[in-house]
């Protein structure tokens, strides 16, 4: 039979596991994250990042589900549990409004779709001393994205990631207007540059491989509670005395009405006001 020790050991070793998970603050999740966008009052600009090879020689490309969704005047992508086998409450209100059969419901349901990313760890070669980085985009449906501007420098080029052979990426930027006025950043073009190590260092570069940091210390995984308030049209907010996600609107909605437009400013980019993994 359970002791009241055995209880309480329990619920320790829960609270370490949550605190241990959580393995960068804030500001050093900043510096993890890498990201394509240019400054105020620039037109264009250049990245330069390396991937690095992965341990098990397996591709550097991870396939993830975020949804895209703007909570409380705010782009959110959040992860969705579908594909881990959890419950997904904006999947539930996605399959709810394509099954009435109604256009303007299927056009509604946009909003709540998951969608295919793609995050791959990379070396800002402007910020080295960050360490590895992850670098998330969006799976473009017509095949002008960035890992369809990659992927054929694997093909002509050869691995690009090898730790002796491989090579840098330089990664160019243009400034766009959409139909709606609005401007952001986009990848003009991916060149690769000539044959280099990863690192002159051999130690570093080895560091550098077998680091064990994992896109999921970066990208946050929100709560079953947290996607269910947005799922409901409600903003959560955390209660600390509640240790838990609650609403901070005052009335229940059952889904949110549809965003004209904006839904995706960038079409198949992400949208530039939500640039924070968290």
């Amino acid at each position: 039979m359970s002791t009241t020790f055995e209880a309480v050991q329990a619920q320790y070793e829960k609270n370490q596991k949550a605190v241990n998970s959580n393995k960068f603050s804030k500001e050093d999740r900043m510096k993890k994250y890498f990201f394509t966008l240019l400054a105020k009052g620039e037109t264009s600009g250049e990245r330069r990042v390396r991937i690095p090879p992965t341990k098990d020689g397996s591709t550097p490309f991870q396939e993830v589900f975020f949804h895209e969704i703007n909570v409380n005047g705010e782009w959110l992508k959040l992860y969705d549990p579908k594909q881990e086998g959890k419950r997904s409450p904006l999947n539930e209100v996605y399959d709810g409004l394509m099954l009435t059969g109604v256009e303007s419901d299927k056009v509604l349901a946009r909003q709540y779709r998951a969608r295919k990313f793609f995050i791959v760890k990379v070396i800002d070669r402007d910020n080295e001393a960050d360490g590895p980085k992850f670098w998330r985009f969006k799976n473009n449906t017509k095949k002008d994205g960035v890992f369809d501007k990659i992927y054929p420098l694997f093909k002509n080029k050869g691995d690009i990631t090898d730790p002796k052979d491989g090579r840098d990426l330089i990664i160019t930027l243009g400034l766009t207007t959409s139909g709606n006025g609005k401007e952001y950043t986009t990848i003009t073009s991916i060149i690769p540059e000539d044959k280099s190590p990863l690192h002159e260092d051999p130690k570093v570069a080895e560091a550098w491989i077998n680091d064990d940091t994992v896109w999921s210390d970066v990208y946050s995984k929100k709560s079953e509670e947290y996607l269910e308030l947005v799922a409901n049209g409600e903003v959560p907010k955390w209660d600390s005395e509640a240790k838990k996600f609650v609403s901070s609107t005052t009335e229940e909605t059952t889904i949110m009405e549809p965003v004209e437009a904006e839904v995706d400013p960038q079409a198949d980019e992400p949208s530039d006001s939500d640039q924070l993994p968290f």
